[in-house]
């Protein structure tokens, strides 16, 4: 194993990408200095310094916490070039302006430390072409790293290697960027807007040409191309706008300048005649509407209403158009049936998403030899970097391989192509053909070297039990892996095989992961099991939901049925799985990622060590539906207040209550997992992990540590609470919340009861209580909430909107 470590990285250029990297990067806890030139006027960092005061501001937030803004070391070329030496990365983030980089490439040569890795973050400049202004000692050293925009949430970044690249290099590189900063690293070669950029800004060129052809507006072109399609939900035109015009017009000028037809003297590109920059474009581009940073771009928004643009008048017009629901019916049928029905259909919508599917899948075509080494390479390229569900071979193959690619060839001798350019061979005739599709369990298909190749073996890729994969792997699928030791329709009890066996794994199958009954005997049952034969048990699954707390569709009929006491009777069967989570005698590791709600986080906060994705949105959201917090969440804000009270000079609990109560009474959602540490969610001592899919790997051996180590459930004891002069601290603010407009009196009462529980009740302060007293304090606040006409118009409104009533 490679011995490379990063132990501080340098970003040059605090533009929009300069400056999110390097917020990721402090994110991941990397340490990171962020130069760029020195300010004209004021202080030498200005340019830095006003560039993370913006990352505070940006949407969606590139920090975790906003506050670790001021971990970003700050440099500038004049004063500071001596820090560069200090760094293992180096990491060039500047306008994409050739000469520009390689004048700063030459003036940092003399500071890059002996073996530290230099990369230029383009996204399509020549690799090979940059690193000629670069000394030959460097060169060995220097490959691309094109992160994708925002880079703390999209998860694709592209190595792209020079011919004088050592393959060591990129293997150091690409297990620092998958494990440490929790990215999908795909390696692309060295041609113009190298993968992602190439396949996605095509299809959108593609996309505009079609919309035209057929005389689809753009609100009804994102409808089509979004969700429906499997797609990020912005659509074509709305990402147009996002990403900014600019920016896709310069990507665009990358392809125009670098790809031509035969004798251009460009790249030949059969598809270059859809590289133009579309006129609409243009006009926007001329007029400085950039999309949503300028206010205007396709879209516009005045007022609440969002306006589209008419290509015609290029004026601004009422948006929101849909598709037809038929189309909407189409898509939802099997691969090979839609792309039936889109081809034959006679409506403008259905053909022209054929049209677009078949463009795309054309492109991939003919063009993946030269861009990349396998088709994986595209499919994950689309999936990580422009949010689809899946990759344009991936669809093709699942719709059947030689029908879709004989309906291609159909549109393309018909002239109703983008481009007359054939197929490959290889997709009608040899392994591809044979293997129906390029995806296989042995690996996928490279066209350069006319072979299935499987996925790099590097170390790091062996912390990853279930990574993503393409569809034809028949990689193992977590619901069906190892040994299952229990299972019914709401939980499963197995473990690895291959692994020492030694930890017990606890998958939640309802929907949504929601806590019912049922999941709360199984997890009693894997307390159980774990306790008899394990060195510990993880809760985990591969789904991006860790727990939207308790079932309260399950939980209605019982309600309905019996009364407030049914309800009564299940809160308290969860309360005592909670207890037994916490006191079990083997550690239990809840392995968070994505959204940990309600009975989730309660549940996560009982285990023993929490072990968390930095895409995890944590918190005790029951207040939305008009209850508290009833597994034992108000229970754990009491006692963590009395346990870091127990460890301050300042013996008033308030000061350390506030914040859990606010937390609980405003249901505020920590918005990552470092946030759902500063919320009281996650410990100091909880771990959290950048890359979602090392997740169980991390889990698992955080609960054998802690086993090994002597593990021993807490001890029971009682603590102190604020008691009455807490409640009537809080309820003063309350009323002038109240009175003042800012909640209803419905949330007041909330509010109140949240309060009077994590007070311990009408009590003196500092009387000393048990977590069961104060779970009784909170099963009849929650019950007592139950049968109040505005909770159930809260609870009947999410669960028929899905969205919360204010009352």
């Amino acid at each position: 194993m490679s011995s490379f470590q990063v132990k501080k990285v340098a970003v040059l250029g605090a533009g929009v990408m300069g400056a999110q990297i390097a917020a990721h990067l402090v994110n991941c806890r990397v340490p990171v200095v962020l130069f760029d030139l020195p300010a004209k006027e004021g202080p030498k960092n200005g340019i830095v310094s006003r560039a993370i005061e913006g990352l505070k501001k940006l949407k969606p937030a590139p920090l975790g916490v906003a506050e670790d803004a001021s971990l970003i070391q700050q440099a500038n070329y004049e004063e500071h070039m001596e820090q560069l030496l200090e760094c293992d990365l180096i990491i060039e983030a500047i306008a994409e302006r050739m000469d520009w980089k390689t004048d700063l490439y030459h003036k940092i040569a003399p500071f890059i430390a002996e073996g530290a890795i230099v990369a230029s973050n383009t996204s399509g400049l020549s690799i090979t072409t940059l690193s000629e202004a670069l000394p030959e000692a460097i060169k060995p050293r220097f490959c691309g790293i094109h992160f994708f925009n925002p880079p703390r949430y999209m998860a694709l970044v592209e190595l792209i290697n020079t011919p004088t690249t050592q393959p060591a290099v990129l293997d150091d590189l690409e297990a620092f960027v998958t494990t440490a900063l929790g990215k999908g690293v795909i390696r692309a070669h060295d041609t113009p807007n190298f993968i992602a950029n190439r396949v996605g800004i095509a299809g959108m060129l593609a996309t505009i040409k079609e919309a035209e052809k057929f005389g689809l507006s753009y609100d009804v072109v994102d409808d089509l191309t979004g969700k429906k399609l499997g797609r990020a939900s912005s659509g074509t035109f709305r990402t147009a706008d996002v990403v900014g015009l600019d920016t896709m017009a310069h990507v665009i000028k990358t392809l125009q300048d670098n790809l031509g037809p035969v004798g251009s003297g460009k790249i030949e590109d059969p598809f270059s005649s859809i590289y133009g920059t579309p006129p609409v474009l243009a006009s926007l581009l001329e007029s400085k509407s950039l999309g949503q940073k300028t206010g205007a771009g396709f879209y516009k928004k005045v007022g609440r209403d969002i306006l589209r643009l008419d290509p015609e008048s290029m004026e601004y017009v009422p948006g929101g158009a849909k598709a037809d629901e038929v189309v909407g019916r189409m898509l939802k049928k099997p691969a090979g049936e839609r792309l039936g029905l889109l081809r034959h259909a006679e409506g403008a919508e259905p053909r022209f998403l054929w049209a677009v599917l078949r463009d795309q899948f054309h492109y991939a075509a003919v063009h993946l030899a030269s861009i990349a080494e396998t088709a994986r390479d595209i499919d994950f390229a689309m999936r990580w970097g422009f949010g689809a569900k899946q990759g344009p071979f991936e669809l093709w193959q699942e719709a059947g391989w030689l029908k879709v690619a004989n309906w291609i060839k159909e549109d393309i001798d018909a002239g109703k192509a983008l481009s007359s350019a054939p197929l490959p061979d290889w997709v009608f005739n040899g392994p591809v053909a044979e293997a129906g599709g390029v995806h296989t369990p042995a690996g996928s298909w490279s066209a350069s070297s006319q072979t299935f190749i499987a996925r790099r073996k590097l170390p790091v890729y062996e912390r990853q039990f279930f990574p993503e994969d393409v569809l034809g792997s028949n990689a193992p699928a977590f619901e069906t892996a190892g040994t299952t030791l229990h299972e019914d329709d709401a939980i499963r009890l197995w473990t690895l095989d291959g692994e020492p066996s030694d930890v017990l794994i606890a998958s939640i199958k309802t929907k949504m992961h929601a806590i019912g009954p049922d999941v709360v005997e199984g997890l009693g049952l894997a307390v159980d099991l774990a306790e008899k034969s394990y060195k510990g048990l993880v809760i985990w699954s591969n789904h991006s939901m860790f727990s939207a707390g308790a079932d309260l569709q399950a939980m209605l009929p019982a309600f309905m049925m019996a009364g407030v006491s049914a309800v009564e009777g299940a809160e308290a069967e969860m309360q005592t799985m909670m207890l037994k989570l916490r006191y079990a005698a083997v550690p239990v590791v809840s392995a968070i990622r994505g959204m940990a709600l309600g009975g989730g986080c309660e549940m996560a906060v009982y285990s023993a060590k929490r072990v968390a994705a930095m895409e995890s949105y944590i918190g005790l959201v029951e207040v939305g539906v008009g209850l508290v917090p009833g597994a034992g969440g108000l229970t754990y804000i009491a006692r963590r207040a009395a346990e870091n009270a127990g460890k301050s000079s300042n013996k008033d609990l308030l000061p350390f209550l506030l914040e859990g109560f606010t937390a609980a009474a405003m249901a505020t959602v920590g918005t990552s997992a470092l946030e759902g540490r500063k919320l009281g969610f996650l410990l100091d001592s909880d771990v959290v992990v950048p890359n979602k899919d090392e997740l169980l790997f991390v889990a698992i051996n955080e609960a054998r540590a802690l086993y090994i180590s002597g593990y021993r459930a807490p001890l029971k004891r009682q603590f102190p609470v604020a008691g009455r002069n807490g409640i009537a601290t809080i309820k003063g603010q309350l009323v002038n919340m109240r009175d003042g407009g800012f909640i209803s009196a419905h949330d007041f009462h909330i509010a109140s009861l949240i309060a009077g529980v994590v007070c311990g009740g009408d009590v003196d302060a500092g009387t000393l209580v048990s977590e069961e007293y104060l779970m009784t304090l909170e099963r009849k606040a929650f019950c007592a909430l139950l049968e109040h006409p505005k909770t159930q118009e809260r609870i009947m409104g999410m669960m028929s909107t899905g969205k919360p009533v204010r009352n």
